[in-house]
């Protein structure tokens, strides 16, 4: 029997390798998806990603979450050639549409973490995987997270089967000032990482605060080994980057080059609102913007900041105590942030929590909830869905079920807010990627042999 699992894993990944079979009528999509205005498209590594074949397809009868905190009972959703067509009532006609009886289940956009090392630390998790930290030099802006990036790792395959994730930003690592640039993928089988790219999604800049850069350094005996000394070393990057001319190429000056004209979004790891308040200052002073704040575990003592600056907190549920910067996280800081009117991200920063981004935003609308802010279970969603998607400058693309957006949708079993639910079915650009009833649409990689309760695995 192990030899017949083997072999159907083999021819699997051999497929997914080269083309999902092509559903009978079935035809790929036809929207050119072009690079927003400033997005750098100099860059030797372009996207080569195109969307899988999918059916013209409809799914009526479902409670719908639009991602934009709009909610519809017994709704339809229709999508076609890679991108959705109408949201709406039972009245919309699906007339030639491969019509899915959804009464009873949930529809919500694809889900979308912010914040994933998947590829750059892959499972298995051996040293031979550890790419995901350049912690040779506090500040690496030369560095591009998508040369580390395996696609074979099976965890994201793991993250679209059991938590519906359809697009991810891979980040550096957080032992450095300036660890370099991230990339935005579109979870899908590739035999590239640049056959995973997200179409004309913006780089982002992957900065740290606080703890780790001044561990890592202070404990080589060189700078940074102090908050000032991390502060003093940025601002001196910023200074030599801002004198950039660019008649000689360098690598670094030209990635904070594009952060400083605003091609480059900043995703800055920051645990205290102190830090938090620097860096703006810094940002202002060095002509730059940070988009989004990762971990931020003290936002909620500066959500009027953080909304008069418009910047995001990508955050967790709960994670406390793993250091001292990390001693006044409170489970209800994605509320209070949402509460104040600034935005909450949702994300994962872990191979196992991107399988669970929907539990993870109810609990903390849960621990809101019992301080006495209740937050619809329709916004609650756009945390995981078209807020994350803001923060990574794709929310014209994706991240909300709308006319003309790429048809990246999850149908759920049940409430996505509930521990019981997970999805059913998963589309990507209106491609069916993973169907929970087909074997056949389960898509591995060679590292993946399946769970218990799958196949012939015990």
């Amino acid at each position: 029997m192990q030899k017949v699992v083997l072999l159907a894993l083999s021819a699997s990944l051999a497929a997914c390798a080269t083309a999902q079979a092509k559903p009978e009528g079935a035809s790929p999509s036809t929207k050119a998806w072009t690079a927003p205005k400033g997005v750098d498209e100099r860059a030797p590594f372009a996207s080569t990603y195109e969307p899988y074949p999918g059916l013209p397809t409809a799914l009526v009868g479902a409670t719908v979450y639009d991602g934009a905190g709009g909610r519809i009972d017994n709704g339809t959703v229709l999508f076609r050639d890679g991108e959705v067509v109408a949201v709406g009532d039972g009245s919309l006609s699906t007339e030639g549409y491969r019509r899915i009886e959804a009464a009873g289940k949930f529809v919500t956009p694809g889900i979308i973490d912010i914040h994933s090392h998947l590829g750059n630390y892959p499972s298995p998790a051996v040293d031979a995987h550890s790419d995901g930290n350049e912690a040779t030099s506090p500040a690496t802006p030369e560095v591009w997270t998508e040369h580390s990036v395996w696609p074979q790792d099976p965890g994201f395959s793991r993250a679209l089967a059991n938590g519906g994730v359809t697009s991810l930003q891979i980040l550096p690592g957080s032992a450095n000032l300036m660890g370099g640039r991230s990339a935005t993928l579109k979870n899908v089988p590739s035999r590239t990482v640049q056959g995973m790219k997200f179409p004309g999604a913006p780089y982002g800049f992957k900065m740290a605060c606080g703890e780790n850069p001044k561990r890592v350094y202070g404990n080589r005996n060189r700078m940074p080994a102090t908050r000032m000394g991390n502060f003093a070393l940025n601002r001196q990057t910023w200074l030599d980057a801002r004198a950039y001319d660019g008649k000689k190429r360098d690598l670094a000056k030209e990635t904070l080059k594009g952060v400083l004209e605003g091609q480059i979004l900043v995703h800055n790891h920051c645990y205290r609102a102190d830090e938090m308040a620097f860096v703006i200052d810094m940002a202002k002073e060095m002509g730059y913007r940070v988009s989004t704040f990762h971990h931020a575990v003290e936002s909620y003592k500066i959500g009027d900041l953080l909304r008069e600056n418009g910047i995001c907190s990508a955050v967790w549920a709960e994670w406390y105590g793993g250091k001292m910067e990390q001693y006044d996280s409170i489970p209800e800081n994605a509320a209070l942030i949402h509460n104040a009117g600034a935005c909450t991200v949702i994300h994962s920063d872990d191979e196992m929590g991107i399988q669970r981004l929907n539990q993870e935003a109810a609990k903390a609308q849960g621990a809101g909830r019992r301080m006495g802010i209740d937050i619809p279970d329709a916004e609650v969603i756009s945390w995981i869905t078209l807020n994350p998607a803001k923060a990574m400058g794709i929310d014209a693309m994706t991240g909300s079920l709308a006319p003309g957006k790429m048809a990246d949708v999850v149908l759920w079993n049940g409430d996505p807010l509930s521990v019981y639910s997970r999805p059913e079915k998963v589309w990507i650009d209106g491609a069916l990627m993973y169907d929970m009833h087909d074997p056949t649409l389960r898509p591995v990689s060679d590292f993946e042999l399946g769970h218990p309760g799958e196949g012939d695995v015990k």
